[in-house]
This record gives C-alpha cells, sequence and structure tokens, in this order.
C-alpha cells in the first residue's frame, strides 16, 4: 500500500516512526525518534539506508519524541535538518520551556536546523511531492505531509488509528479562540477534505481505515470539548506513562516529588483538579495498573 520509495520503520509510543524515502543514492527521513532511542535510531537508519546517503531529515514538530534523536542522527549522517517555520525561535534558542521539555520532565539534544518548512510549500521526497499542511492542535506549529498523487498523508501526532495526540495547548491555558480544542477540529476539518487512501500516523502502523479513524478522533474530541477536566486527566496520564516508559520504574515513595516537580504537572492539577502531591500520586497510580500500562512490584511502578 506504499510505494517502494518510502520506508516506514515503526517504532513504539516513547519513540516516534521514522521515515525514510529513498532517492537514488541519497535518502531522507522525517523525525527522528526520542533522546534514549537514539542509538537504536542509528542502527535502524543504518540498516534501511544500506549504503545510501541520508541528506535531510525534517520534522513534523517540536516534541521529544520527534526530535530527540536529531543530534545524534546529524552526527552519524551528516544531514541538513528542516523543522517546521512555527519553532525556528524555539529551536534555535533551544527553549525548554516552549519546546515542552522541562514542563514535561523530557529530553533532547540540542541540535542546530538547516531551513524551514511552512504551510503551502511542496517538497521532493522519495521521487514523489509532498505538500506540508498546517495540523495545529497537538503542537499549534506541527506540519503534515500529503501527497496527491498516491493519496497518502504523513500525519505526525494530528490523526493516529484512534485519536491524536495530547492536546497540550488548551490546558497551557491559551485564550479560547486560540485554544488547542478549536485548533483540532479544524485540522480534522482540513484533513478530512484531502484525497487520502493511506495514512502513516507518527505512532502505530500505517492504516488504510481512514474514515474510522477520522470518526474515533472526532468522537474523542468530542468528550474532550464537553469536558476539559476529562482533558487534563487523559493528559496527566499520558505524561506520566511515558516518562514511564522512558525511566522503565520508579519507587511509588518518590512519586509525589517526580510530580511536583513537573511545571506542567502543577499547573494542570491547580487548574482543574486540586489534588495535593500525593493524593494526585495515588490517582495516577490507580488509573495507570487500571489501564495495564505500569504494574506495582513491591512499591516500584514498572512499565508494562
Amino acid at each position: 500500500m506504499l510505494p517502494d520509495s518510502l520506508l516506514v520503520l515503526e517504532r513504539g509510543w516513547l519513540s516516534s516512526n521514522n521515515i525514510v524515502f529513498f532517492e537514488g543514492e541519497q535518502a531522507a527521513v522525517i523525525d527522528s525518534g526520542y533522546l534514549t532511542h537514539a542509538a537504536q535510531t542509528l542502527a535502524l537508519l543504518a540498516h534501511a539506508l544500506d549504503g545510501r546517503r541520508l541528506t535531510r531529515l525534517f520534522n513534523t514538530h517540536s516534541h521529544s519524541d520527534h526530535i530527540g534523536g536529531n543530534a545524534a542522527v546529524v552526527q552519524s549522517f551528516g544531514c541538513q535538518v528542516i523543522v517546521p517555520s512555527g519553532i525556528d525561535a524555539m529551536i534555535a534558542e533551544w527553549d525548554e520551556e516552549a519546546l515542552l521539555l522541562s514542563p514535561l520532565g523530557q529530553s533532547a539534544a540540542r541540535f542546530q536546523h538547516d531551513a524551514t518548512i511552512a504551510e503551502g510549500d511542496q517538497v521532493e521526497l522519495g521521487g514523489l511531492v509532498w505538500n506540508a499542511i498546517a495540523v495545529p492542535g497537538h503542537d499549534m506549529d506541527a506540519l503534515a505531509f500529503h501527497n496527491s498523487e498516491q493519496r497518502i498523508l504523513i500525519s505526525g501526532d494530528a490523526l493516529w488509528r484512534d485519536g491524536f495526540g495530547v492536546i497540550f495547548s488548551e490546558l497551557l491555558g491559551h485564550p479560547d479562540d486560540a485554544g488547542g480544542l478549536k485548533a483540532t477540529r479544524q485540522t480534522l476539518d482540513k484533513l478530512a477534505r484531502l484525497p487520502i487512501d493511506v495514512v502513516i500516523p507518527g505512532h502505530g502502523a500505517p492504516f488504510v481505515e481512514v474514515e474510522d479513524a477520522f470518526e474515533r478522533a472526532y468522537q474523542r474530541l468530542a468528550s474532550f470539548e464537553q469536558s476539559s477536566e476529562r482533558l487534563a486527566r487523559h493528559a496527566l496520564k499520558v505524561m506520566l506513562a511515558f516518562a514511564l516508559m522512558e525511566r522503565r520504574q520508579l519507587p511509588c515513595n518518590d512519586l509525589p516529588a517526580f510530580l511536583a516537580s513537573l511545571s506542567f504537572c502543577q499547573s494542570v492539577n491547580v487548574r482543574y483538579l486540586g489534588y495535593d502531591n500525593e493524593a494526585l500520586a495515588d490517582w495516577l497510580t490507580r488509573e495507570l495498573i487500571r489501564a495495564g500500562t505500569v504494574r506495582n512490584e513491591d512499591g516500584v511502578l514498572v512499565a508494562v
């Protein structure tokens, strides 16, 4: 269902997928995964390239699981880095607050970018012309890439098989008329109008059940539009699950202090939930255990 000039390296929920484009003796890639998976990213890319020269690395957006491996990829392959124009300054200045690194307790190695790409730009990858499309919501500066000839959408975290990425901007205190919920609906409306047969998401396998994916995404969005508290609870569960995927384990007694160290967690808790740190840790622990995301082994939370 994909052209021979395109290869998807499906990763997981800690590292985003890498999409490799073959261009004769050269190649390009979209997204580089998370920092702690950088060695695996390099090995996967080297195997996929099979002697080709990697010349360009594009990012769909600025979150750590998509840019975390950029520095390692550049050091290993000497490629150029092209980022969405909206994150130009925050990358150049390495603003860890704006990049949601320090607020979420995440990591990424600093890198320099060589160029930017914006909505309306076209780029040739793997012998196909791709249109850059602004997809704000999960990340207000994110881009997706669409090829109308093959009817393929590279969606990043704007559309998954069963939803989309956490709508952080809504929880960061943006005004209602510029918030993430409204932007997410506009993004889904924009993408739903495109001719799409295959979606390559930022996480999970490529899929052809496009209509069903949009239906699920709209349903999830509607549930968040009805309750900001529901969105807040979802975001905190995802945040902790991601942290545990990276760390693999965390003593239960350390969890309240860990949550207290994250400004995003504290802000969301104060605005929407009102737990003290111990109660918040207890609630999150119970929720993640119930979801099968972690297990409690003698007072230690272990990622499943």
